[in-house]
């Protein structure tokens, strides 16, 4: 059995003051419902926790109805940061569970070959994510913002989503960052910790996630 766990409890706050980027509305519905209706129609999903901010139940009850949801889900509360978010998710998914695939609540884009690429690689290695081969040159920078490093791009990649994981390893990865009272940035960060391989898995099709106001008209154009 596979689970869906869809991050959608952040407050976007480079959206700008007062926007609640999961439901402004592209190609005819809000940005969370793309998201919600590409996992609840995959073949391999079957079953989806939505981590979500208290108070918007409601709100997403009203949108599986409106999508007519096919897959049973369940919203689950999110946390104080969004390893909590995912922490809350694992807790909350099926006992029958075997991978779980993290998806950004604000990525509505992600094509079925992707998932199902991704859960595939998870099922082979343990952990494995949706990630695209850096184009740009990137240089580090010290503390003053001037040209520290150059980086060889040929070993650099752009972590998306989803992150695909064998269940145990995803949350025995997420218990040593609580362990060790750190923060993360992703969930295969999380795996780096307790040294599980991760696959990254090439995603040639268009994954945008909306940050940026920006983004919505490239996210309207691919959907």
């Amino acid at each position: 059995m596979n689970t869906a766990i869809i991050v959608a409890a952040g407050k976007g706050t480079r959206m700008g003051p007062g926007i609640d980027k999961l439901f402004l509305e592209v190609a005819g519905l809000p940005v969370v419902a793309h998201t919600w209706r590409r996992f609840d129609r995959h073949p391999d999903i079957h079953h989806l926790c939505l981590v979500i901010r208290p108070g918007l139940e409601s709100d997403f009850e009203e949108l599986a109805r409106k999508l007519a949801v096919q897959r049973p889900y369940t919203l689950v509360p999110g946390g104080a940061q969004r390893q909590d978010s995912v922490w809350n998710g694992l807790c909350n998914v099926p006992t029958a569970t075997k991978i779980v695939a993290i998806q950004d609540g604000a990525r509505p884009c992600t094509s079925f070959d992707t998932i199902s690429r991704c859960l595939q690689a998870a099922e082979q290695t343990g952990a494995a994510v949706a990630a695209q081969r850096a184009v740009d040159t990137f240089k580090e920078a010290d503390a003053q913002q001037r040209v520290a490093h150059h980086l060889d791009r040929s070993r650099l990649w752009a972590v998306q989503t989803p992150q695909c994981f064998r269940l145990p390893i995803l949350r025995n990865a997420l218990a040593e960052v609580q362990a060790r009272k750190l923060s993360v940035t992703d969930d295969t960060a999380a795996c780096e910790l307790i040294g599980a391989p991760v696959q990254l898995v090439c995603c040639p099709d268009p994954n945008p996630k909306v940050t940026v106001p920006s983004d919505l008209a490239i996210v309207a154009l691919w959907l």
